[in-house]
């Protein structure tokens, strides 16, 4: 390949991810990449605020969705060869693989839950709205965009096309298992990303995603790193306490802006509107949404440090210098007694001089294990396909959903609360 028409990222998971120019969908990829909302992505981390537990983990939503691309790009490539009628779609993977997570917003998914909004919403409408995006889709196929849109909601007529990108065995998963464990440090949360590959096939008849038999146990491994990866990694303690402190921070920053006593750009005036009004999605501009990442507000979390209302600067400081709350696993009391305790909790706060709505609370994680959702993963087997779970006694344990209740509060009750039943 001539230098000139090939554009190299360098990976440190996938090595060099070359994209050749004289390819016309690989042409096209080069030009999403350089609009300015794909760009936008460098300044968004993958982890949110996990990066306070972990102290490696500030990889970007940039590289991971070049990442779940370059996979994409494998899986279908190898696929296609094999059978040519799915060369086609080659445009439409590739693509919707790589701006899948375009829609995020500032701290990632920890962002979502503390502005309630989704980034699915916001993908599909910059996709529509963001002219440098629209217009490269539309000029290499009119069709494409709404293909795109297919993939999202699993609408694609070619189940496999979509699979691939968004299922309990798509692209986007296995990408961020490697690089969230590489960047973490979690070594349990390393897969076997070969043998998956290897193992992956297409059913002309059903024209879906199916799993070789003798890869199995490639797909069992890699379930069971998801589910530890959750466990450990994604519901950590300490990550449940620093998503507290930020939505805490953003809940008094937005009482002080309806108050007229915030001090804020009219980005985030914007982004800290009304929440029981509309919406995020209905209240904010495109523009106002893309001008937002992780830096505008971690900006702002700085400055509010200084604010004159204490509570605001002292949940700020707290953030900002990881003086993080208190976890702590109360998932073994029934919910009465979960309730008592904070009571207790609240109780107690007031007495030492905090406000109790900000500091302290529960919490809740959740992990849904695995499910049936849009259509599992199929094994070809001599009797034709079947479902995983029904095939591995491991699989079947990794289908039970849990969840963990976490008692939050700041380090200085510790003392008190080590009185109470807990």
């Amino acid at each position: 390949m001539r230098p000139d028409l090939e554009r190299t990222y360098h990976d440190p998971l996938h090595g060099a991810i070359a994209l050749d120019r004289s390819d016309p969908t690989e042409a096209l990829l080069i030009q999403l990449i350089d609009t300015p909302a794909f760009q936008r992505l460098r300044r968004i981390r993958q982890l949110g605020a996990a990066s306070f537990t972990f102290h490696g983990a500030e990889s970007s939503r940039f590289t991971h969705s070049l990442g779940v691309m370059a996979i994409a790009r494998r899986a279908f490539d190898r696929l296609a060869k094999a059978y040519p009628q799915l060369k086609p779609y080659r445009p439409v993977v590739l693509c919707a693989a790589l701006l899948h997570d375009i829609g995020h917003g500032p701290f990632s998914h920890t962002g979502e839950e503390v502005f309630s909004t989704h980034h699915e919403r916001w993908t599909e409408r910059i996709l529509r709205e963001s002219e440098p995006i629209y217009q490269q889709l539309q000029r290499y196929q009119a069709d494409l965009l709404e293909q795109m849109i297919q993939v999202y909601h699993h609408q694609h007529p070619i189940p496999l096309v979509w699979q691939l990108v968004t299922s309990q065995l798509d692209c986007d998963r296995l990408d961020y298992l490697m690089r969230d464990s590489y960047f973490t440090g979690a070594s349990y949360g390393k897969i076997d990303l070969d043998r998956i590959l290897m193992a992956m096939g297409y059913d002309p008849v059903s024209q879906q995603l199916v799993v070789a038999h003798k890869g199995m146990a490639a797909v069992e491994h890699y379930l069971l790193v998801r589910y530890f990866m959750y466990a450990q990694v994604y519901n950590h303690p300490k990550n449940i306490a620093a998503a507290w402190l930020l939505e805490q921070a953003i809940v008094r920053a937005r009482m002080l802006l309806m108050q007229n006593q915030l001090e804020a750009s009219a980005v985030v005036r914007a982004w800290l509107g009304d929440a029981t009004a509309l919406p995020l999605e209905n209240r904010l501009t495109l523009a106002q949404y893309l001008a937002a990442d992780d830096s505008v507000f971690t900006y702002h979390l700085q400055l509010w440090q200084h604010s004159h209302d204490s509570v605001l600067a002292d949940l700020c400081r707290r953030f900002t210098d990881r003086d993080l709350f208190k976890a702590r696993d109360i998932s073994h009391f029934p919910a009465a007694k979960q309730e008592e305790l904070l009571r207790k909790t609240h109780t107690r706060l007031s007495a030492a001089g905090f406000v109790p709505a900000h500091y302290g609370g529960i919490r809740v994680s959740l992990s849904r294990g695995y499910t049936l959702y849009q259509r599992g993963i199929k094994v070809q087997t001599a009797n034709g396909l079947t479902e995983l779970s029904q095939l591995s006694p491991l699989v079947q344990t990794l289908t039970t959903a849990y969840q963990r209740a976490w008692l939050i509060y700041p380090r200085e009750i510790e003392p008190y609360l080590q009185t109470l039943t807990l």
